[in-house]
Order: structure tokens, then sequence, then C-alpha cells
């Protein structure tokens, strides 16, 4: 792979080697890896310092790959990747409206202050104007008493919806490495009730997250709350739509339907299919005696012996097949819903990332904005560095880091689960003196 491809091609190889032919996933983890990324550390000062690091590296690719020092030699692996991972966390910035953990005004608010406001109020109630904020989230929302709720709520929401979004390309992806090796039973009895378990529930949920996004409801109603009324099948009190409390109950019936099918066609299928070709091997044999049975004798017949014409009978055991794919639907079913959940780190580490990146500033640097004259200045000095080398040390070094590692997590685990096997073998070209530097030995 070249340069770009080749970091995502090691995350990917560190797991498993793709086998031959098969869908890899490192070349959707080219774009994917760094985006989800940026998701969880959304900031346009800290995504800005991560993408000019990248850029320095590839601007001085050339030079440094004479260097001795392996750390760096890592780095300049990465370092297209490492500039796609600040371009993402920048443009998330922006989304969030974050610099630095403190929110940005780019364009006028839609929510205004009341026209009598108290200068010494401590909490006062902004009006909306009924205008949109042109891109990304208002900045009016930092700062306001309800911030963290409602923010969350977003956050958690944008969360649950890339998440079941990368899953439904990792079952895509499962559909294509079915019709390109003509698997024909994994098609019809994993890739379609698979498919249909996801969108029925969880793709479902998705579509209720962005209906009520686009609709102004007097009383929405909770979607945890519907979704535990669908699987129970309770009628919703404050429906989303009309006919919706139908419409559950089909996407139900399927969703339950599915998980059978998953599970009892592909064993049986699978005993039919070994069943016949021994029942056809025995008749090939059986004609060939009649034709010849004077040389069948001879090499030991089909009924005994363990001669060239006896029939060497295929390991096929039935139970063990039922308990792989027992254990295959049980662990897609209960990690369908677990991976979904494990979407929600971005979320929780986009909040981290952010309460930490203002409680350095407000804490270390604006607090030494309020001594006295004379002190501050001095003060301001000192802060200014601590601040500089915390985040540089904190939120551009170890939050980095573990950002890097939810998001391989969530490659490895919720992604590449969906379709990706990693038991192939890496290609070694041939090599005369290998081999014979093998003999000699």
């Amino acid at each position: 792979p070249n340069d770009i491809v080749l970091p995502a091609q090691w995350l990917v190889n560190t797991y498993g080697i793709p086998r031959y032919q098969e869908a890899n996933p490192a070349i959707f983890a080219v774009v994917t890896f760094p985006f989800i990324f940026g998701i969880m550390f959304g900031d346009v000062g800290h995504g800005l310092c991560l993408m000019l690091g990248g850029l320095w590296l590839m601007a001085n690719a050339d030079e440094l790959k004479f260097t001795t020092n392996e750390n760096l030699k890592v780095f300049l692996i990465f370092r297209y990747m490492i500039a796609m991972m600040g371009f993402f966390a920048l443009y998330a910035g922006l989304m969030y409206s974050e610099v630095v953990g403190v929110g940005v005004m780019l364009f006028d608010s839609s929510w205004k202050e009341p026209a009598d406001l108290d200068p010494k109020a401590e909490t006062w109630t902004l009006t909306n104007s009924g205008s949109i904020y042109p891109f990304g989230l208002d900045p009016a929302w930092h700062g306001a008493t309800n911030e963290l709720l409602f923010v969350n709520s977003m956050k958690m929401k944008i969360a649950v919806l890339f998440g079941v979004t990368q899953m439904l390309l990792g079952l895509a992806l499962r559909f294509g490495n079915a019709l390109y090796f003509r698997n024909w039973i994994d098609f019809f009895c994993e890739c379609i009730p698979m498919t249909i378990f996801m969108i029925c529930f969880f793709g479902y949920m998705d579509w209720m997250i962005m209906y009520k996004w686009v609709t102004p409801m007097k009383e929405p109603p909770s979607i945890i709350n519907t979704l535990i009324g669908m699987g129970l099948g309770l009628e919703e009190k404050h429906p989303l739509y009309d006919g919706q409390s139908g419409v559950q109950s089909t996407l139900m019936v399927l969703t339950a339907i599915s998980v059978p099918w998953i599970l009892i066609p592909k064993p049986l299928i699978l005993w039919w299919q070994h069943n016949s070709a021994q029942a056809h091997r025995y008749q090939e044999l059986a004609l060939d005696n009649e034709l010849d049975p004077l040389g069948a004798a001879e090499m030991g017949g089909f009924g005994g012996g363990a001669g060239p014409g006896k029939v060497a009978a295929e390991e096929f055991e039935l139970g063990e097949i039922v308990i792989h794919q027992l254990i295959e639907t049980i662990e897609y079913v209960l990690g369908t819903v677990s991976h979904t959940a494990s979407y929600l780190r971005t979320w929780a580490l986009s909040l981290a990332h952010q309460q930490l990146s203002l409680v350095f500033l407000q804490k270390i640097l604006l607090s030494q904005f309020g001594l006295p004259i004379g002190i501050n200045g001095i003060a301001i000095y000192i802060g200014f560095a601590l601040f500089a080398n915390v985040t540089a040390g904190i939120l551009l070094g170890m939050d980095v880091l573990e950002c890097f590692l939810h998001t391989l997590r969530l490659h490895w685990v919720e992604f590449q689960s969906k379709f990706f096997k990693a038991d192939g073998h890496v290609f070694v070209p041939l090599s005369m003196r290998s081999v014979l530097e093998a003999d000699q030995r």
C-alpha cells in the first residue's frame, strides 16, 4: 500500500490478516478512523495543532526518513493519518463551536438577551428569535445552565447515528464478500437476516432520532421508552406519527423472525449438502465397480480396507456446526446491542475533552487575570507557560492517545466483526535465495 493507506493497513494487520480477495477494512479506515477520532477530539485549537504537526511531518518527510529516532519514524509513517485526524478534529470543533473548550461566535446567535436585562443578574433567560444558526452549534449554549443537558443529548444521538451507519457499512461488506465468493448460504442465511435485524430495530431508532429533530412537537416522546414499548408490544401514548403502533409491530415481528433465520437454516443446509455429496460419491464408486469389478476388488472395493477404492468419509459433526451457529447468533444479536451502546464512547470522550479544556483554561490561565495589578502580569506569564505545557502534555498527548485507542477499538470490534474473518496470511513472494538458505540449514 501507499503512504496514505499503509498506517490503516498496519492497524488492521495488528488485529488479523485479511483473506485473499476478501474485503479489506483498511481502505475504509483511511477515512472512518480519523473521522471518528475527530468526533471524540473535536476542538478548533487542538485540532489545528494536530493538523499542523501532521503537515510539518509531510513537508519534511524526505529529510526525516533518514532519522535514527524510532519514535519519530513511527510518527513519520502516520503523517497523513495525523494530518487527517487533526483536520476532522478541527471540523468537529467548528461544528461544536469550541476553541480550547470555549464557545466561539462565528455568526449572530439565534438566541437573544432580554431588553430589560439586569446587569447584576447571575442568570437570565434567552429567547429564540426564530432564526437558525448557519453552521454547527449555536455558541449561546456554551455557559448556559442547561448546556450539558442539551449538548449531551445531541452528542449521544450523533454517536448512535454514526455508529449504526458504520455497522451497516460492515454488513454491506459482508454482502460483498458473499457475492464475490458466491457463498449463497451466507448470503441468504446470514447477510439478509442480519441486515433485517439491524435496520428494523436500530435503523428505526436512528430514523426516530432524525424525525424528532425536524418535527416540532408539544410533547415529544422519549426514544428509549418508545423502543422499550416496541419490544414489549405496548401502545404508544404520545405517538411520533400516525400509524406508529402498526409500523412498530411489523418491525418487531421482522426483528424476531431474523433471529431463528440466522440460527436454524445454515446448519441444516450444510448437513444436507454433506449427505448429498457423500451419496453421490458412493454412487460413482458403485458404478466403477460394476464396470470393472476385478480392478475394484484389487484396490479394496468400497466396502472395506484402506485402499484407494475406499470412500474417505469427510468429517462433519452436525452438533459442532449447530453449536458454532448458536454462538454466532447470540454474539451477533447481543453484540449488536452492546456495539451500538459502545459508540457512546465518542460522546463521553468529546465531553471529557471539552470539560478538561475548559477547566485548564479557567483554573490555570483565566484565574490569573483577577489578581492585583503588578502581580497579574507575572502570574499571567507563568500561567500561560503552565497552560501551554498542560495542554501539550495532557490534551495533545494523553488525550490524543486515549481517543486513538478508543477509535481503534471501534474499528476492530464494532466494525470489523460484521464481515472480517482476520485469518489470512501475509503474501511472501518467492525467493530462491531464501529457499537455498533454508536448505543449507
